[in-house]
């Protein structure tokens, strides 16, 4: 890679110090504008930012003199490994609109517009031989059909959803909970480098950021938000990638599951989301024509926080917005059916019972006998 301008050399800085996430980072950067006006800003101002403090923000003026960005950068001409930052215009433009959307993006690969028409599979390590068939089937089928797919590289399903897309001359993105100097699970080593001839490897993390356990989380934020839709195949019932449907609908995007058999552990997180309202899915085409016919609420404004109502200060959950903010905002009347939210929102059905499956899951509603829905 070419060297770093100064301004991309600050971004790379700004993301190498510890501590330092995608939250506080916007946050900083609402105030500063830049890295170099966050670098040179006076202690005081910096400990002002809200959950900061002179403890903490006297640590970060000290860490932007001793992080090691010409490492760093001699790391990422040694792996091929490409930056971009959320300032600039090859910064994939659908990510700016999840929250915490990272500040600073490593990419082995090619980033490409067409991108934005990207499905995300995932489910379990733990597969069977099922899902994994089911998982390259219908993966092979949508990059078929134009479609790049999206996962995480993990073992069983995730390996299988990337190799369907392989199989089939189409594009695909891994997204890595570390860093692009060596790749997890090491046994994808080869794969990953036919993502990375195909589509490209993505991760937050510094290259040498080993994935630790509380980082996959995160990651799935980014697999969801790169994704116009998730679809599950043979998840359990606290599987992570569960965590990926959660995102998706916070992110209004569209949550589909593969059906698995009945008393298998494998599916019963998958087969329960179903049951809760995701979309049902048998084969590609029922995967396209969801993505066709089911409309997209506008983006919320992030900004807002409170609103009046009847002379009253309502104040927000702060995971909801779109259409689950919109529902709760209706179930602080009274209860109501399914169809009565389609009927109120002119919204199918299915996209009113996906949003109510996430809500139920994060303990927002709970769903009462004939589809009647309350605040929990």
């Amino acid at each position: 890679m070419d060297d770093l301008n100064p301004d991309q050399m600050d971004w790379l800085v700004l993301n190498l110090v510890p501590g330092l996430g995608p939250r506080l980072t916007t946050a900083l950067l609402e105030k500063f504008k830049t890295p170099r006006g966050i670098f040179v800003a006076p202690l005081e101002q910096i400990a002002s930012i809200p959950h900061m403090g002179f403890k903490i923000a006297s640590k970060l003026k000290e860490s932007f003199k001793t992080v090691n960005a010409m490492q760093e950068l001699n790391l990422m001409k040694q792996h091929g490994v490409q930056g971009v930052s959320i300032d600039q215009n090859d910064y994939p433009h659908w990510l700016h609109l999840i929250h915490d959307p990272p500040p600073y993006l490593y990419y082995k690969g090619l980033l490409n517009p067409r991108d934005e028409n990207s499905i995300a599979i995932v489910g379990s390590r733990g597969c069977t031989d099922y899902g994994k068939k089911i998982s390259r089937k219908l993966s092979a089928g949508l990059a078929r059909a134009g479609w790049t797919i999206v996962s995480g590289l993990a073992r069983g399903i995730d390996a299988s959803a990337h190799q369907g897309a392989l199989d089939a001359g189409g594009r695909t993105i891994a997204v890595l909970a570390g860093g692009l100097s060596k790749i997890y699970p090491p046994e994808h080593t080869d794969l990953a480098r036919e993502v990375a001839k195909a589509g490209a490897l993505i991760t937050e993390s510094h290259m040498l950021q080993e994935p630790l356990p509380g980082m996959f989380p995160a990651r799935n934020r980014i697999i969801s938000g790169y994704s116009k839709a998730v679809l599950l195949i043979e998840a359990a019932e606290k599987s992570g990638a569960l965590l990926t449907a959660v995102h998706a609908s916070e992110q209004g995007k569209i949550v589909m599951a593969v059906p698995g058999a009945v008393d298998s552990p494998a599916s019963s997180g998958t087969n329960s989301l179903i049951r809760k309202g995701a979309i049902l899915v048998r084969n590609v085409e029922d995967i396209l024509e969801e993505l066709k016919s089911i409309p997209q609420l506008p983006a919320p404004d992030r900004n807002v926080k409170e609103e009046k109502i009847e002379t009253q200060t309502i104040l927000f959950p702060p995971d909801l917005e779109g259409l689950e903010l919109e529902i709760w905002k209706n179930l602080q009347q009274e209860s109501l059916y399914l169809d009565q939210f389609a009927q109120k929102f002119n919204l199918p059905v299915q996209q009113i019972a996906s949003a109510l499956m996430m809500m139920e899951m994060k303990k927002i509603v709970k769903r009462m006998p004939g589809n009647r829905f309350q605040l929990s």
